[in-house]
């Protein structure tokens, strides 16, 4: 329970989720707190490399923040249409994180996620000055010229990314070997792996009248809706996993199951009922949300609803109509009122 509450410490020094401060981005309508300063004061009680980066290196915190914020936003999309949603207001996403469950294991994940790849991306962008982008050797022809020639590509510096975001997440991490700690370092490696493991190759020819006599080739990260979608499949097939007999590893609950590799999530409890709200676990419930009648999936009404049923509603909405194009060069568009049949959760 330390550990899973110290993932929440964390979260608060950057402003992840709602503490005693009113600077959250994951509540409704608040801001982000982008200032080192402001950060680095909240993080005056956490005795360890998290304030030695504060000190050193203000412009790591403001990446590794803004890599939150994305992962934040990135966690709301891919759980829109589920039961739980990632939603954090109320303190919700608090509660949620003090259990560890499938959804924190993905919350984990995603966050580191989210600050290596926006710490790799600063290092090509030249925002930050203790890296730089990362040189790639390419993959030269057979044409003997190009043998007289070595052409590198400026990649992103995921290795950098990596790095950093472990030493600010793991800082404070003891070195442990209870299940929870085991779970905690895992599911944070699987977050940035998901990110470093799925690095594009892009490259560009060199040659008279576009032939393609040599190539400079470089390393570019995925888009994150990519890292999302990928963590979004691994929690789909997270593990439950539990200690091992001599306590320093863990083993699948189910023993048929195989062991799950470092680039999947694992979880040791339980998720929550969320049909109903509870304060007491974080659950909001499903009352009101929109759903779509006609889909036999996770955000079709039978299941979205919890077997409650859904309302039909008819509103209002303004939409773009009869749009026609003006020489040279507009669109111009009419705005037409329609109504439209929607379904919420009973």
């Amino acid at each position: 329970m330390e550990l899973i509450q110290l993932f929440v410490k964390i979260l608060c020094l950057i402003s992840i989720i709602e503490c005693r401060t009113s600077e959250s981005f994951w509540g409704t309508g608040m801001k982000l707190v982008l200032d080192p300063n402001k950060i680095c004061r909240k993080a005056g009680r956490l005795k360890s490399k998290q304030t030695g980066i504060c000190e050193k290196e203000p412009e790591i915190i403001r990446e590794i923040t803004k890599g939150a914020k994305i992962a934040r936003k990135e966690c709301e999309y891919q759980f829109r249409n589920r039961q739980w949603n990632c939603t954090s207001t109320r303190r919700s996403m608090r509660k949620i994180l003090l259990r560890d469950t499938r959804e924190t294991g993905f919350v984990h994940a995603i966050t580191a996620a989210g600050m290596t790849h926006s710490l790799a991306k600063a290092c090509s962008q030249g925002t930050l000055l203790d890296c730089s982008c990362l040189m790639m050797s390419s993959p030269q022809s057979d044409n003997s010229l190009s043998q007289d020639f070595d052409f590198r590509g400026c990649g992103d510096n995921v290795d950098f990314g990596y790095k950093k975001s472990k030493e600010f997440l793991e800082s404070r991490l003891k070195k442990g070997h209870d299940v929870q700690t085991l779970v905690l370092r895992h599911n944070y490696e699987a977050g940035r792996l998901a990110v470093k493991m799925n690095m594009k190759k892009a490259c560009k020819c060199h040659g008279m009248s576009g032939s393609c006599t040599v190539q400079t080739c470089w390393l570019k990260l995925p888009h994150f809706r990519e890292v999302g979608a990928i963590l979004k499949d691994k929690f789909d097939g997270a593990s439950k996993v539990i200690a091992t007999n001599d306590g320093r590893s863990f083993t699948p609950e189910i023993s048929s199951i195989k062991l799950p590799s470092s680039e999947d999530l694992v979880y040791s409890e339980e998720s929550p009922n969320f049909c109903e709200a509870d304060r007491s676990t974080g659950s909001l419930g499903t009352h009101g949300r929109e759903c779509n009648i006609t889909s036999k999936g996770v955000d079709g009404c039978d299941l979205l609803c919890c077997g409650r049923g859904a309302r039909k509603e008819q509103i209002n909405v303004n939409k773009t109509c009869n749009c026609r194009f003006n020489w040279c060069c507009e669109v111009t568009c009419n705005v037409c009122p329609q109504k439209m049949t929607i379904y919420s959760c009973k």
